[in-house]
């Protein structure tokens, strides 16, 4: 079991508004957050300021039978996920009655779906193998089809980037029309997140993020949709299939046959059989979910951070708070999100979409098609790997804190004027597995000048920084695109295990020329993010209990359950035995990685991790603030401490509080029934917002260097030779092509 230690310095935490005395948490209320990445399901337990008590990490396979055809299984998935949720109530030691909500995110993959029997459907290679009925969102068969949907120059595409990407999911959808056998007719399709919140409350809702960002659903009033969905444009790509009966293997019409939620907005609860699986209860509330880069939105854009540039902006107190900050969440590849007031199209950037965080708010998304897995590819690949895995083992650090260590090794030894300085004739230029943005061309390849016939470490160290390099011009690329197209990016909010690479960040702010903010949970930004999205949706029902813990409806059912219990019990019933996985006795599987809080049940002092006993900001006691002496006394009370006397609304106008008459009576407000459309529409971005900002804790930031550093000079020289790199990569080959068409034809 691992720690979870403070990234930020003592004095940086203490400087932070966010400590001036955060209210107790509420002892006896929790909430689960769950993430799908590519290789791995996680899950955590937090309270109600945002602490995590407790993370697990299972890791999932994917296959690739052939290239580019990879695949996953929902099943293996979703046992991951039970295993890692149960987990995470053994370790914190939580009731899982005080569970109140959860909340989902996966990556943007495609799930086929028997409609007679809701049962897995094969999406091949092999189409004997049902349970492998995920095409991954990395998953690249489906290139003609792709072609054929951007021929159309739908209005729709103007919302994706302008053209449909080949990692979206309805080009494989229709990829799978024409080659599995029998075609689609008994098929329904879900986006994975989607399937999650399906697989755990049995409904058919489906989200706005993953139909609008993946599927093709404009939302209605949009270009003039009235039904989300367009008859026309599936008609003309071949699809009628997805048509039939408004649309019902695609989630439905809205208001018709179909339900589509907001980020964090209540679907339902969880059925008996998810709840047993998942080891909570029926009460516990499932949010609308998220894809995971979104989630890593929601775990880091309200991050308290002394940025100028944020602190100078007019701070409204609404999720409008979010725009200019950019989330750039960085895992096996990276995805850069921005919020903006108005739609903002950018050639090669997917977007805007309408609605997917909240109301009447816009987001886009430009990303990088692999970053994590560029790094490991380019160290896989040389020579010297092996020699790098030994040196790093003996010397107990990462392979990539080794290699940071060696760069500036090989500085004295050259006596270079720095690390960029000594990589400055490597032009590296990274897409081994296509462009997503911002020039969205699924054939780019990798091009590299500056290699030689050195296979010794320090030529894999160059590489390394080339690589390194590559990833943060390509960042600063998809900024200024972003930015021509009318954003206005001020910050970049990192997230994933990136964040912990020095000199990676380094780089990105002094390519950008932004500073670069890193979260307080760098390997659980995005779960942490989920699990928020399960705060929000179940916060009606934590009021409602909180207000009256013993008379609520949720103690009256756990009053029920306890009872029925002890009549099984005197009536000498058989008792099913505690599961392996909540156990007290349970021991940690071997292939499960953990991290975590202490072991310790909620409102029990942690011992401090710090030397100097001072209380470390990961492992603060669960129901008292910390003391923090040197916090700015003028301020009366944190930006982050709930202020119940200007709470009106705690979710969608339709699941606001019957008893609020009074509250809203001596505020002197009008009840919500007299609020205008629009701000009712927006209730539920106010309280996603004011949740994040709630719980979303400080970050460090990484300031860049100044323009006139000679690094900055430097990187922005080789900023230019970038772009060329890209565009006459492209130019190359059009010219080899029309020779070849030439050829061919003669």
């Amino acid at each position: 079991m691992v720690a979870l230690r403070s990234n930020t310095s003592l004095s940086n935490k203490r400087q932070s508004s966010f400590f001036n005395q955060l209210p107790p948490a509420e002892p006896d209320v929790f909430y689960i957050g769950v993430d799908v990445g590519t290789g791995s399901a996680r899950a955590c337990l937090i309270d109600t300021n945002g602490f995590i008590l407790g993370l697990a990490e299972k890791p999932i396979s994917r296959h690739e039978l052939k290239l580019n055809y990879i695949t996953q299984n929902s099943t293996e998935i979703w046992d991951a996920i039970c295993f890692c949720v149960k987990h995470c109530l053994r370790e914190s030691g939580v009731d899982p009655s005080h569970v109140f909500g959860i909340g989902f995110d996966a990556t943007c993959s495609l799930v086929a779906v028997s409609e007679s029997t809701d049962e897995p459907e094969s999406v091949g290679p092999d189409w004997e193998n049902a349970s492998e009925n995920i095409i991954l969102w990395m998953d690249h068969r489906a290139e003609k089809e792709t072609n054929e949907i951007n021929a159309t120059n739908d209005k729709c595409l103007k919302y994706v980037g302008g053209q449909m990407s080949i990692e979206m999911e309805l080009p494989k959808m229709k990829w799978l029309k024409h080659h599995k056998p029998g075609g689609i007719k008994d098929c329904k399709f879900y986006d994975l997140a989607d399937y999650l919140v399906h697989k755990a409350s049995g409904k058919e809702t489906r989200s706005y993020c993953s139909v609008v960002c993946k599927q093709g659903f404009v939302p209605l009033g949009v270009e003039g949709s009235k039904t989300g969905w367009s008859e026309p444009f599936l008609l003309s790509i071949d699809m009628p299939e997805l048509t039939e009966d408004n649309f019902r293997r695609l989630g439905g019409t809205p208001g018709v046959n179909g339900t589509y939620l907001t980020a964090g907005e209540k679907v339902g609860t969880l059925t008996e059989k998810s709840a047993s699986e998942l080891g909570l209860t029926v009460d516990c509330i499932v949010g609308s979910p998220v894809i995971d880069a979104y989630a890593g939105w929601v775990g880091t854009v309200a991050a308290k951070a002394d940025v100028p540039a944020l602190l100078e902006e007019n701070i409204e107190g609404s999720i409008g708070d979010a725009c200019g900050r950019l989330a750039s969440v960085a895992g096996t590849s990276t995805c850069h999100i921005a919020m903006t007031k108005e739609p903002c199209f950018v050639e090669g950037v997917w977007g805007p979409y309408k609605d997917v965080m909240a109301k009447g708010y816009w987001l886009a998304e430009g990303g990088q098609s692999i970053t994590g897995q560029l790094l490991a590819h380019v160290l896989s690949i040389h020579p010297a790997n092996q020699e790098l895995l030994r040196a790093a083992d003996q010397s107990n650090i990462s392979k990539f804190d080794y290699l940071n260590a060696r760069l500036e090794q090989m500085v004295k030894d050259k006596n270079e004027r720095s690390v960029v300085s000594l990589a400055k004739h490597m032009y590296f230029y990274g897409d081994f597995h296509g462009n997503r943005s911002p020039i969205a061309d699924p054939r780019m390849k990798a091009n590299i000048i500056g290699q030689s016939l050195d296979n010794s470490l320090d030529d894999l160290a160059i590489n390394y920084f080339g690589a390194c390099e590559f990833i943060a011009q390509q960042t600063r690329q998809i900024v200024e695109h972003m930015e021509d197209g009318g954003h206005k990016i001020m910050c970049i909010f990192m997230s994933g295990g990136q964040c912990r690479n020095g000199l990676l960040m380094r780089l990105l702010a002094d390519c950008t020329g932004l500073p670069v903010v890193i979260p307080r949970y760098i390997d659980a930004a995005v779960v942490f993010g989920s699990a928020i999205l399960g705060a929000v949706a179940s916060v009606k029902a934590v009021e409602e209990y909180c207000e009256d813990r013993i008379n609520s409806a949720r103690s009256k059912a756990l009053k029920k359950s306890q009872a029925n219990l002890q009549k099984m019990q005197s009536r000498g019933g058989d008792i099913p035995p505690p599961s392996p996985y909540t156990a007290p006795t349970a021991t940690s599987s071997t292939n499960l990685v953990t991290f975590s809080y202490p072991n310790v049940n909620p409102g029990l002092s942690m011992t401090s991790l710090d030397d100097n006993k001072e209380i470390d900001y990961f492992n603060q006691p669960v129901q008292q603030p910390p003391s923090i002496p040197e916090a700015d006394s003028s301020q009366s009370k944190s930006d982050n401490e709930s202020d119940e006397e200007g709470s009106l609304s705690f979710g969608p106008k339709q699941e606001t509080q019957k008893d609020l008459s009074q509250k809203l009576a001596r505020m002197n407000i009008k009840p919500l029934s007299s609020i205008k459309k629009q701000e009712a529409e927006e209730s539920s971005g106010a309280l996603l917002w004011k949740i994040m900002s709630q719980m979303t804790g400080p970050g460090k930031v990484v300031n860049p260097t100044s323009k006139d550093d000679q690094d900055r000079k430097l990187l922005n020289v080789k900023y230019k030779i970038f772009l060329e790199q890209c565009f006459n990569q492209q130019r190359y080959r059009e010219m080899t092509d029309e020779i070849e068409a030439e050829n061919a034809s003669s």
